[in-house]
C-alpha cells in the first residue's frame, strides 16, 4: 500500500501574524521568543539563533513560529525537519504529488513535478550500510524504517524541488554527518618561517654565553657602545649565533647605541645564523 498525498493549502484570512516587518522588528521578536521557555532549546537564550531560523522561515514561506519549531541547528548549520520539507512542497503548486511505500525493507518515494516526468527513488539497507548508518546509535537503531524513509524523501525532493526549498539542508541527514575538526592555527608569515628557521639553526645557549652576556652588559652600561661593539666583534660566530641578534641589540641599546645602529630583525644582518654583527661598516 502507498500513501498518496495531495497538495492542500489552508488558509486562514485575519488571522494574528507574527511576521515581522523590519530587522527592527525581527530583533524584538528574536528577544522574545529567546527568553521563552517553550521554543526548542536551540534557542532559548540565543536571539541570534531565533534571528537566522525566523529569516530562514521567511525565505522558505514559514511563518516565524512555524520555523522555529521546524529549523533545527545541527552542527552550527541550520536544517530543516524532514515533515516540513515535505510541507513545503506539497504547499508549492508545482508539486502533482508525492507517494511513499516500503516494500521489502526498502523505502520508496515516487513524486512529480509539473511539466517534469515522474521520478522514483529509494534507500535500501544496503545504502544504509554503505554510508555507515546500520546500528548508528540513536533514531538509526530505534526507528530504521523510519530513517530510511526520511533519506529517500530527503534525496527526491531536493532533486526534483530545489527551487522551493533553497537549498536548506535536511536535519535528518546533517545529524548523520560527523563534525569535521579543522586546524585554524593562522599560517606562519613569510618573516616569521625565515625567523623561526633561524633560530633552528642556531646553537644552543650554555651557561657559558649567559656570562658572555653579564659581561657585555656590564661593558656596555660602564664603557658605552663602542667598547661594547669592540667585545661583541671579539667573539666567535657560533657564541655571536647563540647570543642572538634580538640580545645583542638589547645590550646595544644598554650602551646607547644611536638608533641608525640598531638593526630591525627583518634587515639582512649575519650573526651566524642568518644575522650580522655590529662592525666597522655599521659606523
Amino acid at each position: 500500500m502507498s500513501d498518496v498525498i495531495t497538495t492542500n493549502q489552508d488558509t486562514a484570512p485575519g488571522a494574528f501574524d507574527l511576521s515581522p516587518r523590519s530587522l527592527e522588528q525581527a530583533m524584538q521578536l528574536a528577544n522574545i521568543l529567546a527568553d521563552s521557555s517553550i521554543v526548542p532549546k536551540d534557542f532559548i537564550g540565543k536571539p541570534g539563533n531565533v534571528l537566522v531560523a525566523i529569516q530562514w522561515g521567511m525565505e522558505l514561506g514559514l511563518k516565524p513560529m512555524q520555523a522555529m519549531q521546524n529549523i533545527a541547528v545541527i552542527n552550527g548549520r541550520p536544517s530543516l525537519w524532514g515533515d516540513a520539507l515535505l510541507a513545503l512542497v506539497l504547499a508549492s503548486p508545482i508539486c502533482e504529488y508525492v507517494q511513499e511505500w516500503e516494500e521489502n525493507g526498502t523505502a520508496f518515494i515516487k513524486v512529480k513535478r509539473s511539466g517534469k516526468p515522474e521520478d522514483i527513488q529509494s534507500f535500501s539497507d544496503d545504502d544504509a550500510k554503505k554510508a555507515g548508518l546500520i546500528g548508528k546509535q540513536g533514531p538509526w537503531a530505534q526507528y530504521p524504517q523510519r530513517m530510511k524513509k526520511m533519506r529517500a524523501r530527503a534525496f527526491a525532493l531536493r532533486d526534483n524541488f530545489a527551487d522551493v526549498l533553497k537549498g536548506i539542508a535536511v536535519a535528518e541527514e546533517v545529524m548523520d554527518i560527523e563534525p569535521v575538526e579543522r586546524d585554524i592555527t593562522p599560517r606562519a608569515t613569510p618573516a616569521q618561517i625565515a625567523h623561526n628557521a633561524a633560530d633552528s639553526a642556531r646553537p644552543a645557549r650554555t651557561e657559558r654565553h649567559e656570562e658572555i652576556v653579564k659581561k657585555l652588559e656590564g661593558i656596555a652600561r660602564n664603557l658605552g657602545f663602542e667598547p661594547f661593539k669592540e667585545e661583541w666583534t671579539k667573539l666567535s660566530k657560533e657564541d655571536r649565533s647563540a647570543i642572538g641578534l634580538r640580545e645583542r641589540d638589547r645590550i646595544a641599546a644598554i650602551a646607547g647605541a644611536p638608533t641608525a645602529q640598531q638593526q630591525d630583525d627583518g634587515a639582512p644582518q649575519d650573526d651566524g645564523a642568518g644575522q650580522r654583527e655590529p662592525g666597522a661598516d655599521d659606523e
